[in-house]
């Protein structure tokens, strides 16, 4: 089928959703749904749930991987990679900025205060986003819901989104519609976990920063943060290329910026080795994330309308919404820790329910301003 939609506008759309898309993981795969399926059409609703299931059982960070198979659907290899380098390249170009004026000016005091607002806005933010995603995708579906509360809760309450159990839900929902034969089934595409090496053993800084980083777009499931835990083992525990308040202000970095969470990697490699250490920070993460999105994608593709495959992704599909549910639990208990936070999350849902069409940013400008003044009078 022709799309209705060229590259270049697809490209477009994600240079703007890489400038403006606040909110982490679970907003972005919201708007491009919200955006790509349910405005422009561009996306059928089963290619973007194919997408959501290959992104979530595969290693790396959701929003950029679903951003690459969108781009992969109708415009293959050429669409996937400059779709990717789309999505990426505003928020590192930030970034790298911000790694400049915080080097240079020793810090940034200011971006507590800043993220003190935008981080209890982006709880608001992610919320409804959650919310439009559970309601569209799901539907009156009592498996499919039933799988979603499980990942919810577990999500929540271990803090970490398992990989076993999103997979699991695929299975359920397969075994339970679809029993499989064995004989006419499809090979499903599984994961394979590659087994971590030792780490290698150099002296050269960008070696060091390039395979450190590549273990990060290699073997961390779910959102981009979940990579968080696993960068603080490294450049905290392990090199000592960051100080524990660095490393704050890094994942600080990240949740003021647009686009991708993970893009916080191009700021510690700023810190670690200047624009170098960035530039292979970012690449050696993102990389692996997208070769785990377009090999695998030819067989989502020509094998996604079987209803032992369909069946299997409805069910991953659930999981995945569920464990993003619960991530977005997580994150309030992290990030609503006194009264004004929380007025600013409920204010954001309840302005972002009622005013369809109003674009984040200006929240996020609004919410930026509310933080600043409080810690100024407070």
């Amino acid at each position: 089928m022709t799309p209705q939609y060229s590259l270049k506008d697809l490209i477009i759309y994600f240079l703007k959703l890489g400038t403006w898309g606040f909110g982490g993981p679970v907003a972005l795969v919201g708007y491009m749904y919200r955006d790509l399926v349910d405005n422009k059409k561009w996306i059928t609703e089963e290619d973007y749930r194919e997408g959501l299931a290959l992104s979530q059982l595969a290693p790396g960070p959701l929003a950029a991987q679903l951003s690459i198979y969108l781009g992969y659907v109708h415009f293959r290899i050429l669409g996937a990679t400059l779709v990717g380098i789309a999505f990426v390249l505003p928020s590192f170009l930030m970034v790298l900025l911000i790694g400049y004026a915080y080097v240079t000016f020793g810090g940034l005091p200011w971006m507590q205060a800043v993220f003190y607002g935008v981080g209890s806005a982006v709880i608001g933010i992610i919320a409804i986003s959650s919310y439009k995603l559970t309601t569209k995708s799901i539907g009156k579906d009592y498996l499919l819901w039933g799988i979603f509360i499980v990942l919810a809760i577990t999500t929540f309450i271990t803090e970490s989104e398992i990989i076993w159990l999103i997979l699991a839900g695929g299975f359920v929902v397969w075994f339970t519609k679809v029993p499989p034969t064995f004989t006419n089934t499809p090979a499903l595409f599984s994961p394979v976990l590659l087994q971590l090496v030792p780490s290698l053993s150099s002296s050269d800084k960008l070696v060091q920063i390039g395979w450190f980083f590549t273990k990060a777009g290699a073997f961390v499931f779910g959102s981009g943060l979940a990579i968080v835990p696993f960068l603080y083992g490294g450049v905290v525990k392990e090199y000592q290329w960051l100080t524990e308040q660095q490393f704050v202000d890094a994942v600080a970095v990240a949740m003021i910026t647009p686009g991708p969470v993970v893009i916080t990697v191009g700021f510690i490699g700023y810190l670690v080795a200047g624009v170098p250490g960035a530039c292979v920070a970012a690449l050696a993460t993102f990389v692996p994330c997208y070769l785990f999105t377009v090999i695998p994608a030819p067989y989502f593709k020509k094998y996604g309308k079987h209803p032992a495959i369909k069946a299997f992704v409805d069910g991953v599909t659930a999981a995945a919404i569920g464990a993003i549910a619960g991530a977005v639990l997580v994150l309030g208990k992290r990030t609503l820790i006194d009264i004004p936070t929380v007025l600013i999350a409920l204010s954001t849902a309840a302005i972002l329910f009622k005013f369809k069409k109003l674009q984040e940013p200006f929240i996020i400008i609004a919410a930026a301003a509310i933080g600043l003044a409080l810690k100024i009078l407070m």
